[in-house]
Formats: structure tokens, C-alpha cells, sequence
């Protein structure tokens, strides 16, 4: 049934016509040239992202040859996305703090994850602490008496000792002795390469970090980016499928996130989001910022525009029909402003597509 579904998808994006209108502002849809672009912004101000031109036999000829999508590998993934669930549970309860002062007034805090036990010595867990006992003046003083400030060697202290008498490290055989503590060498087998079996597996304060290959394709059906996920585990061997779905939201797993065939090669698999509600999200979120955009861009214009009167007359002081006809054209550009542009869509895709796997950082503009 999955495979009668892939082939109708086939032949649906084969049938479908290519958006040569721009419509991002207005549906939230991209053209093939304005996805050119928004990816030639992304992989010059995050060189992370390159461009590939995959399978020549699954090249799509309304992209160029050498961009058909953008991929960037060894996205790390620290921990699984259900370490991100918040539930009703008791572990999960929160409670209401109030430090009081001496005036009466008081500062509420809200304490989350109440009921969940601290399994490490912290600041807030402090753990158990032997009591210290006191010592008091007898007790001092007999504590006192055997301390001697004088030298095994009969010197006090202030006297330079002899150079002589300072042991010399080879002389005692101070350097034979083997630490227990150094790790045993791991000798490479032929060829110099050290197999994986040699390795032992992490376990203990050591973070096993997944690394996940991150695809952007363009899919001309529903005229939007698509995104793609390859998983590894620590030692590079690829995640099944059901491991893949842990780094992935409850709410999206198995539902808008499936295996699918990645379409700009003949046998790779990989987890897909699928892209019927991106145009309507991306809509949403272009349309907020564009407000903001164009909020700025008016409010920089103003201020730019505050002190050319003088040099308006200089250059213009004769003619006052020109003057006029000046003041109008001016007065029209500043209602017309240009607002967001198509280059920051992929800037702002990759923020929404962050919100579906959270726990994988494919998000890399954060700091634009």
C-alpha cells in the first residue's frame, strides 16, 4: 500500500504545473528561482548549507543542474525529544514559593517539577553532611603539642638545605614505577586503522551524541521546501526508523514525519516532514514578520529623511513646479516599502521546522 501511495505521489508532482508568480507573501508559496535564491542567501551567510546536485537520473529540470537541493551533515542531536514532554504527572507538579521579609512583603515564585527527587549532590541538593565536632581549649591545645616546625633532618624552617640532600628522581628509581591510572595503549590491527570492536562503549558522564544529514529539496506539488532526515548514532551507523521518531514531537511522529523515498536518489531512504501545512505556517509567520519589517524600514526611512531640506534647495533652487512635483514622488516612495524579502525564507522555514524536531539543531541562523 506504502508503495501504490509513493507512485501516485510520483505521478502527481510529474503532473503538477511550476509556480512562475511569486506568492510567498500572499499564500506563503515559493517559485523554483526564488527557492534558488533563498538558498544561495543560506549557504553564503551559513556556509554549513551546501548546495548538491544529487542523481543526474533524478534531476529535476526546473532547477539548475548543480542546485537541486541543499544538505548539511553531522547536525548534532543531544538528547531524545521525549526528555522534552511536560506532563500532568506528580514529578511534574509545580508549587507556589513566597520569601517573605521583614516588611511583610513577599516575592512568588513558581518552583516546576516539584515532586521529582534529586538524584545528584547540588547546590539545592546538598546531601548529607557529618556533623563537625568542636574543639575547645584543652582539646586545642593538646592537639597543638606534638606539632614541630623543625625538619626530619634537624632544620627549621627559614634554613636553605643542602642541594645535596634533595634526592635525584633517576638516583630513586622514581620514574620505573608504572601508574595505575594510565590507560593500556590499544594496539591497531594491520593497516594501522583501530577496529570498533577495540573501543569501548561510553557509559558513565560521557554524552553518546546522535548527528542527523539535513536535506532541503523543493517540492513543486505543493510549491514549498521540504525538509529530509538521515540519522547516525555515535559510531556512524544509521538510525532505524523507530529511533529516528524519538528525536521527533509526539504530536508530529508517524503523523506529518514518515519514511519516505528521497527523491533525488534511487535508493535512499529517509524521514521526511511532510509539506501540506507548510505554505498555511509559513504564511502565518511571514506575514508577522513582514509587519515588523516593514515597521522598521518606514520608521529608518523617516529618520533619514529628517534633514534634506537643505540640500534640496542647494540642488534644487530654482523651478518650484519641480519642487512640487519632487514632494509628491517622495510622499508615494515612502508608502511604498519593500518589506521582508523572498532571500530570509529558508532563514525563517528552518525556525518553524525547528519546532517539529526540537531536539535536533538544524536551526544554525539562531544568532541572525
Amino acid at each position: 500500500m506504502h508503495a501504490i501511495q509513493q507512485q501516485y505521489w510520483a505521478v502527481r508532482d510529474y503532473l503538477s504545473p511550476v509556480l512562475k508568480e511569486s506568492k510567498f507573501k500572499e499564500h506563503g508559496r515559493i517559485t523554483p528561482e526564488e527557492f534558488v535564491a533563498a538558498g544561495d542567501f543560506l549557504s553564503y551567510k551559513f556556509p554549513v548549507w551546501t548546495w548538491e546536485k544529487g542523481d543526474a537520473s533524478k534531476a529535476r529540470d526546473y532547477l539548475p543542474a548543480e542546485k537541486q537541493y541543499l544538505v548539511t551533515r553531522g547536525v548534532p542531536c543531544l538528547r531524545r525529544a521525549t526528555s522534552l514532554a511536560y506532563t500532568d504527572a506528580d514529578e511534574d507538579a509545580e508549587r507556589l514559593l513566597s520569601f517573605g521579609d521583614s516588611l511583610g512583603a513577599a516575592d512568588e515564585w513558581v518552583e516546576t517539577h516539584a515532586g521529582r527527587g534529586a538524584t545528584v549532590d547540588s547546590a539545592a541538593n546538598p546531601g548529607e553532611i557529618d556533623d563537625i565536632p568542636d574543639l575547645d581549649g584543652d582539646g586545642l591545645a593538646s592537639a597543638m603539642a606534638d606539632v614541630s616546625i623543625a625538619s626530619e633532618t634537624g632544620a627549621t624552617v627559614g634554613e636553605t638545605p643542602d642541594l645535596d640532600d634533595i634526592p635525584d628522581m633517576e638516583e630513586e628509581g622514581l620514574e620505573d614505577g608504572e601508574d595505575e591510572a594510565t590507560a593500556v595503549p590499544v594496539v591497531p590491527r594491520s593497516g594501522g586503522i583501530i577496529d570498533a570492536s577495540q573501543v569501548g562503549v561510553a557509559n558513565g558522564n560521557l554524552l553518546q551524541v546522535r548527528t542527523y544529514d539535513v536535506m532541503i529539496t523543493y517540492d513543486k506539488y505543493y510549491q514549498t521546501p521540504r525538509i529530509w532526515l538521515l540519522g547516525y548514532d555515535e559510531n556512524r551507523t544509521p538510525l532505524t526508523p523507530s529511533q529516528i521518531f524519538q528525536d521527533v514531537s509526539a504530536d508530529h511522529a508517524l503523523k506529518t514525519v514518515t519514511i519516505e523515498a528521497f527523491p533525488h536518489s534511487s535508493t535512499l531512504q529517509a524521514a521526511s516532514v511532510h509539506p501540506c501545512k507548510h505554505a498555511s505556517v509559513m504564511k502565518k509567520v511571514i506575514e508577522r514578520m513582514n509587519a515588523g519589517v516593514v515597521e522598521e524600514q518606514l520608521a529608518a526611512r523617516k529618520n533619514s529623511g529628517k534633514h534634506p531640506e537643505k540640500e534640496g534647495k542647494k540642488k534644487w533652487g530654482f523651478g518650484r513646479k519641480g519642487g512640487k512635483e519632487e514632494g509628491v514622488k517622495g510622499a508615494g516612495e515612502e508608502e511604498e516599502v519593500e518589506g521582508m524579502r523572498v532571500d530570509f525564507y529558508l532563514v525563517v522555514f528552518l525556525k518553524f521546522i525547528a519546532s517539529i524536531v526540537p531536539t535536533i539543531e538544524v536551526d544554525s541562523t539562531t544568532a541572525f
